[in-house]
């Protein structure tokens, strides 16, 4: 099975040219608008007390949530303080990471992984893959914007949880391929539409309200094959009132498109027989 010849449009940003190649490997014509950048924050006020109380002890377990994110903040210390003195702390407390990129970072500064956070590497897979330590002051480096229910839920634990933030999203300095996104969706230009990560439902919504096209667009999405990588991403769609039609078996691009590949026939057949 394939897309055979379906308009398939993704959000991609870093992995843009893979996302595109990876379509038409499966017959399908893409469009693929990168949505978003990730922005130093202005002032890294935070990642220094941050440090400052992990050189002093005070942190039993750290949580890496991306790896851009652990790079970062790896980087933004490295102004400041010896170059291996970020990472000879963390050797001495719990780690956890959630997925493969935290991981690699880690493995990159040859720091050991106490906790490796089980697929699909959402806040309740986090949340009980710690469930039961005794680590009670945590910290938590996040990404994009705070994710509300992994720090309720340590804290409801009895933790003291600190957020530290190094970078966050902004739409990309070229914003002309996300408006012919919303431009051709509001035309119903697209029959697949594919999300890797929840910020692209913000961002293509943004563009599409400043483009008085919100009403379009959705009409459009419910009728095509929407595809989410995973349970955090369909959070994000089900804000907006969409439903993703499928999730592949593993929240991995390759995973996604041949697994839409597979199934969107099939799915379009369906939506497009529930609406005529």
């Amino acid at each position: 099975m394939s897309f055979d010849g379906l308009r398939v449009m993704a959000f991609e940003s870093r992995r843009a040219s893979e996302m595109a190649e990876l379509i038409r490997r499966q017959a399908g014509d893409p469009f693929v608008a990168p949505s978003m950048r990730e922005i130093p924050t202005d002032d890294n006020h935070e990642a220094f007390a941050f440090a400052e109380r992990l050189f002093c002890g005070e942190f039993d377990m750290i949580i890496l949530l991306t790896g851009v994110g652990t790079k970062a903040l790896n980087k933004v210390l490295a102004t400041r303080y010896p170059p291996e003195k970020f990472a000879k702390a963390l050797r001495k407390i719990t780690t956890v990471v959630r997925g493969p990129k935290p991981a690699a970072a880690l493995r990159e500064l040859q720091i050991p992984i106490t906790i490796n956070v089980p697929e699909p590497n959402t806040w309740r897979e986090l949340l009980a893959a710690v469930a039961g330590r005794a680590e009670r002051h945590i910290a938590v480096q996040e990404y994009g914007k705070s994710n509300t229910e992994l720090l309720a839920g340590l804290r409801a634990r009895g933790a003291e949880v600190t957020p530290v933030r190094v970078y966050q999203w902004d739409l990309p300095e070229d914003t002309a391929p996300l408006r012919e996104a919303v431009a051709r969706l509001a035309r119903g230009q697209a029959d697949v539409i594919l999300f890797t990560t929840s910020i692209q439902a913000h961002h293509l919504f943004r563009i599409a309200a400043e483009a008085g096209l919100e009403r379009e667009v959705r009409e459009t999405l419910v009728r095509a094959a929407i595809v989410s990588i995973g349970p955090t991403t369909t959070e994000a769609l089900e804000e907006f009132g969409l439903k993703p039609d499928l999730e592949p078996s593993h929240p991995k691009m390759g995973f996604l498109v041949k697994e839409a590949a597979e199934q969107c026939a099939r799915i379009l057949e369906g939506k497009r027989g529930s609406h005529a």
